[in-house]
Protein backbone atom coordinates (compact mmCIF):
# COMPACT_ATOMS: atom_id res chain seq x y z
CA UNK A 1 0.00 0.00 0.00
CA UNK A 2 3.02 2.28 0.33
CA UNK A 3 3.31 2.51 -3.47
CA UNK A 4 -0.39 3.37 -3.69
CA UNK A 5 0.01 6.07 -1.05
CA UNK A 6 2.85 7.67 -3.01
CA UNK A 7 1.09 7.46 -6.38
CA UNK A 8 -2.41 8.43 -5.32
CA UNK A 9 -1.13 10.86 -2.71
CA UNK A 10 0.75 12.71 -5.41
CA UNK A 11 -2.27 12.53 -7.69
CA UNK A 12 -4.60 13.91 -5.06
CA UNK A 13 -2.18 16.73 -4.32
CA UNK A 14 -3.05 18.06 -7.76
CA UNK A 15 -6.60 18.59 -6.56
CA UNK A 16 -5.34 21.52 -4.49
CA UNK A 17 -3.94 23.18 -7.60
CA UNK A 18 -7.18 22.35 -9.40
CA UNK A 19 -9.10 24.10 -6.63
CA UNK A 20 -6.90 27.17 -6.98
CA UNK A 21 -7.22 27.37 -10.78
CA UNK A 22 -10.77 26.09 -11.39
CA UNK A 23 -12.29 26.78 -7.97
CA UNK A 24 -13.49 23.19 -7.64
CA UNK A 25 -12.05 20.01 -6.22
CA UNK A 26 -13.52 17.69 -8.84
CA UNK A 27 -12.02 17.08 -12.28
CA UNK A 28 -13.89 18.69 -15.12
CA UNK A 29 -12.53 16.13 -17.59
CA UNK A 30 -14.59 12.90 -17.80
CA UNK A 31 -11.78 11.03 -19.62
CA UNK A 32 -10.92 8.79 -16.65
CA UNK A 33 -14.56 7.77 -16.21
CA UNK A 34 -14.76 6.93 -19.92
CA UNK A 35 -11.54 4.87 -19.69
CA UNK A 36 -12.86 2.93 -16.68
CA UNK A 37 -16.13 2.28 -18.49
CA UNK A 38 -14.38 1.00 -21.61
CA UNK A 39 -12.05 -1.25 -19.63
CA UNK A 40 -14.98 -2.66 -17.68
CA UNK A 41 -16.84 -3.29 -20.94
CA UNK A 42 -13.87 -5.16 -22.44
CA UNK A 43 -13.35 -7.30 -19.34
CA UNK A 44 -17.05 -8.18 -19.15
CA UNK A 45 -17.03 -9.22 -22.80
CA UNK A 46 -14.00 -11.40 -22.07
CA UNK A 47 -15.90 -13.16 -19.28
CA UNK A 48 -18.90 -13.65 -21.55
CA UNK A 49 -16.72 -15.03 -24.32
CA UNK A 50 -15.26 -17.58 -21.91
CA UNK A 51 -18.34 -18.56 -19.92
CA UNK A 52 -21.40 -17.62 -21.97
CA UNK A 53 -22.69 -18.71 -25.37
CA UNK A 54 -25.85 -16.61 -25.67
CA UNK A 55 -25.75 -13.19 -27.32
CA UNK A 56 -28.89 -12.08 -25.51
CA UNK A 57 -27.54 -13.12 -22.12
CA UNK A 58 -24.20 -11.49 -22.93
CA UNK A 59 -25.95 -8.17 -23.54
CA UNK A 60 -27.80 -8.56 -20.22
CA UNK A 61 -24.55 -9.32 -18.33
CA UNK A 62 -22.70 -6.38 -19.92
CA UNK A 63 -25.46 -3.90 -19.13
CA UNK A 64 -26.04 -5.16 -15.59
CA UNK A 65 -22.35 -5.15 -14.64
CA UNK A 66 -21.74 -1.82 -16.37
CA UNK A 67 -24.67 -0.13 -14.62
CA UNK A 68 -24.71 -1.85 -11.24
CA UNK A 69 -21.04 -2.61 -10.52
CA UNK A 70 -19.73 0.78 -11.61
CA UNK A 71 -22.35 3.53 -11.91
CA UNK A 72 -25.18 2.65 -9.51
CA UNK A 73 -22.94 1.25 -6.78
CA UNK A 74 -20.44 4.06 -7.36
CA UNK A 75 -23.15 6.72 -7.19
CA UNK A 76 -24.53 5.21 -3.97
CA UNK A 77 -21.11 5.02 -2.29
CA UNK A 78 -20.20 8.52 -3.50
CA UNK A 79 -23.46 9.92 -2.16
CA UNK A 80 -22.87 8.32 1.24
CA UNK A 81 -19.32 9.70 1.42
CA UNK A 82 -20.47 13.11 0.19
CA UNK A 83 -23.17 13.23 2.86
CA UNK A 84 -20.88 12.05 5.68
CA UNK A 85 -18.03 14.42 4.86
CA UNK A 86 -20.21 17.50 4.53
CA UNK A 87 -22.34 16.82 7.60
CA UNK A 88 -19.96 15.18 10.07
CA UNK A 89 -16.30 15.47 9.03
CA UNK A 90 -15.85 19.13 8.15
CA UNK A 91 -13.81 21.32 10.46
CA UNK A 92 -15.55 24.17 12.18
CA UNK A 93 -14.71 27.51 10.57
CA UNK A 94 -12.43 29.50 12.96
CA UNK A 95 -14.33 32.70 12.22
CA UNK A 96 -17.17 34.00 10.08
CA UNK A 97 -14.80 35.57 7.55
CA UNK A 98 -13.48 32.20 6.34
CA UNK A 99 -15.16 30.90 3.19
CA UNK A 100 -17.04 27.68 3.94
CA UNK A 101 -15.78 24.73 1.92
CA UNK A 102 -17.75 21.62 1.04
CA UNK A 103 -17.02 18.34 -0.72
CA UNK A 104 -18.54 18.35 -4.19
CA UNK A 105 -20.51 15.27 -5.22
CA UNK A 106 -18.44 15.03 -8.41
CA UNK A 107 -15.29 14.95 -6.32
CA UNK A 108 -16.73 12.08 -4.28
CA UNK A 109 -17.41 10.23 -7.53
CA UNK A 110 -13.86 11.00 -8.69
CA UNK A 111 -12.55 9.40 -5.52
CA UNK A 112 -14.72 6.35 -6.18
CA UNK A 113 -13.34 6.03 -9.74
CA UNK A 114 -9.75 6.29 -8.50
CA UNK A 115 -10.42 3.69 -5.82
CA UNK A 116 -12.29 1.42 -8.23
CA UNK A 117 -9.40 1.08 -10.69
CA UNK A 118 -7.19 -1.22 -8.54
CA UNK A 119 -10.33 -3.21 -7.70
CA UNK A 120 -10.91 -3.57 -11.42
CA UNK A 121 -7.37 -4.88 -11.91
CA UNK A 122 -7.77 -7.47 -9.16
CA UNK A 123 -11.39 -8.58 -9.53
CA UNK A 124 -11.93 -8.18 -13.26
CA UNK A 125 -8.51 -8.79 -14.82
CA UNK A 126 -6.50 -10.97 -12.43
CA UNK A 127 -9.64 -12.82 -11.38
CA UNK A 128 -10.43 -13.59 -15.02
CA UNK A 129 -7.13 -15.36 -15.63
CA UNK A 130 -7.24 -17.44 -12.46
CA UNK A 131 -11.03 -17.94 -12.36
CA UNK A 132 -10.79 -21.67 -13.32
CA UNK A 133 -8.86 -22.18 -10.08
CA UNK A 134 -11.00 -19.88 -7.94
CA UNK A 135 -14.33 -21.48 -8.87
CA UNK A 136 -13.11 -25.02 -8.23
CA UNK A 137 -14.19 -26.96 -5.16
CA UNK A 138 -11.81 -27.30 -2.25
CA UNK A 139 -10.18 -25.29 0.51
CA UNK A 140 -7.40 -23.71 -1.58
CA UNK A 141 -9.79 -22.08 -4.13
CA UNK A 142 -11.97 -20.98 -1.21
CA UNK A 143 -9.01 -19.41 0.57
CA UNK A 144 -7.57 -17.73 -2.54
CA UNK A 145 -10.93 -16.28 -3.55
CA UNK A 146 -11.60 -14.78 -0.13
CA UNK A 147 -8.08 -13.36 0.14
CA UNK A 148 -8.37 -11.75 -3.30
CA UNK A 149 -11.71 -10.15 -2.47
CA UNK A 150 -10.45 -9.07 0.95
CA UNK A 151 -7.39 -7.35 -0.53
CA UNK A 152 -9.47 -5.67 -3.26
CA UNK A 153 -12.07 -4.36 -0.80
CA UNK A 154 -9.39 -3.17 1.63
CA UNK A 155 -7.51 -1.45 -1.18
CA UNK A 156 -10.69 0.34 -2.26
CA UNK A 157 -11.35 1.75 1.21
CA UNK A 158 -7.72 2.69 1.73
CA UNK A 159 -7.63 4.71 -1.49
CA UNK A 160 -11.00 6.18 -0.57
CA UNK A 161 -9.39 7.39 2.66
CA UNK A 162 -6.51 8.98 0.74
CA UNK A 163 -8.96 10.85 -1.47
CA UNK A 164 -10.65 12.59 1.46
CA UNK A 165 -7.60 12.88 3.70
CA UNK A 166 -6.01 15.31 1.22
CA UNK A 167 -8.84 17.84 1.65
CA UNK A 168 -7.60 20.42 4.20
CA UNK A 169 -11.04 21.24 5.64
CA UNK A 170 -11.90 17.66 6.65
CA UNK A 171 -11.05 16.01 9.95
CA UNK A 172 -11.37 12.46 11.34
CA UNK A 173 -10.96 11.06 7.83
CA UNK A 174 -9.63 7.84 9.37
CA UNK A 175 -13.34 6.99 9.54
CA UNK A 176 -12.96 5.75 5.95
CA UNK A 177 -10.47 3.12 7.13
CA UNK A 178 -12.98 1.45 9.48
CA UNK A 179 -14.54 -0.74 6.76
CA UNK A 180 -11.15 -2.42 6.30
CA UNK A 181 -11.43 -3.83 9.81
CA UNK A 182 -14.90 -5.15 9.02
CA UNK A 183 -13.60 -6.81 5.84
CA UNK A 184 -10.71 -8.42 7.71
CA UNK A 185 -13.09 -9.78 10.36
CA UNK A 186 -15.61 -11.09 7.82
CA UNK A 187 -13.08 -12.88 5.62
CA UNK A 188 -12.23 -15.68 8.12
CA UNK A 189 -15.95 -16.08 8.81
CA UNK A 190 -16.61 -16.56 5.09
CA UNK A 191 -13.75 -19.04 4.83
CA UNK A 192 -14.95 -21.09 7.82
CA UNK A 193 -18.52 -21.05 6.52
CA UNK A 194 -17.38 -22.28 3.09
CA UNK A 195 -18.52 -19.15 1.20
CA UNK A 196 -16.58 -18.70 -2.05
CA UNK A 197 -17.23 -15.20 -3.48
CA UNK A 198 -15.86 -16.19 -6.88
CA UNK A 199 -18.28 -19.09 -7.23
CA UNK A 200 -21.12 -16.90 -5.95
CA UNK A 201 -20.65 -14.12 -8.50
CA UNK A 202 -19.80 -16.44 -11.38
CA UNK A 203 -22.89 -18.52 -10.63
CA UNK A 204 -24.91 -15.33 -10.40
CA UNK A 205 -24.17 -14.46 -14.01
CA UNK A 206 -23.14 -17.78 -15.56
CA UNK A 207 -25.12 -20.39 -13.64
CA UNK A 208 -25.61 -22.61 -16.70
CA UNK A 209 -21.85 -22.94 -17.11
CA UNK A 210 -20.84 -23.54 -13.51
Amino acid sequence: MLHAQCFYGSRYQHTKYHKQTKNQWARDDPAFIVICSLLLLVSTLAYCAAYDHSVGHTIFVVISIFLFHFFITGAALSTCCWFLTNNYLREEAPNSHVVEQRVEWLYAFDVHCNSFFPVFIMLYVLHYFISPILVAHGFIPLLLSNVLFMVAASYYHYLNFLGYDVLPFLERTTFFLYPIGIVIVLSPIFILSGFNPSRYFMNLYFSRIL
